[in-house]
């Protein structure tokens, strides 16, 4: 059970912030499109689709404003979870206790960012179903969410563990903002679907403008059942638009 309370020092951006900005400009080349839609001051969630590791870091450093982002707690460890509570990052219990979102919500109605990737395992990105938790912060702090975009950390039949070699192009895109709000008389579970499902809308209509805006498509995803190297041909074979 994650049983930490205290919130992360707004402190942590002053080394966290320069560190995410060499991954994405030094290590990689990220283009960074729509920073404009994001609030320059206020509570926000970043609300992003998740294909790789990389996912949160590359979204860190491309952000506008400092973000303290929903990481599972078996990061948590060694020298990395060092690395993650000293930059302001929350550990998540996926089990279902709810101590990270509470702090989410804490730090939200302090006027903080929170950054979450709401699919909650690395897939192929589309945001074809996420988590109600994204659902549940907004609605419980009135915070403005920003769907985010993320192409590029993993390509074609990319393993969903690769790492990409330094110097790949990647792509970070802040949608236009959006609210949700409960509804008089709507009970709450109602209120929760409902804006887990304008989200979900949100977010995957994003990626889809940022893959025709960028060229650059998403990973491919195995059927159930399909051996990896069938699927490695058929990659290769079938859908050369995903290897830009």
């Amino acid at each position: 059970m994650v049983t930490e309370t205290r919130l992360p020092s707004a402190g942590s951006r002053l080394w966290s912030r320069p560190v995410g900005w060499f991954l994405d400009h030094v290590i990689y080349r990220t283009i960074v499109a729509g920073k404009s839609n994001v609030p320059a001051s206020g509570p926000v969630v970043f609300a992003a689709n998740h294909i790789s590791f990389l996912d949160g870091p590359v979204m860190f450093g491309a952000s506008p404003r400092p973000m303290h982002i929903l990481v599972k707690k078996e990061m948590f460890k060694g020298f990395l979870g060092k690395v993650l509570r000293g930059s302001g990052q929350i550990p998540v219990d996926r089990t279902g206790d709810r101590t990270a979102l509470n702090c989410g919500k804490r730090l939200l109605d302090a006027g903080r960012c929170i950054g979450i990737l709401p699919e909650g395992t690395r897939g192929s990105g589309s945001a074809e179903s996420i988590s109600n938790g994204v659902a549940w912060l907004a609605l419980s702090s009135g915070a403005t969410v920003i769907p985010v975009a993320i192409l590029g950390p993993r390509q074609g039949d990319e393993h969903r563990d690769h790492i990409p070699k330094p110097r790949r192009k990647l792509h970070v895109s802040f949608g236009e903002p959006i609210t949700v709000k409960r509804r008089k008389g709507e009970p709450g579970r109602v209120s929760m679907d409902r804006a887990a499902a304008e989200i979900r809308e949100a977010l995957a209509g994003h990626v889809q403008d940022a893959i025709r805006a960028t060229g650059q498509g998403l990973p491919l995803e195995p059927a159930p059942g399909e051996s990896t190297s069938h699927h490695r041909h058929t990659a290769v074979a079938g859908t050369p638009a995903d290897h830009h």
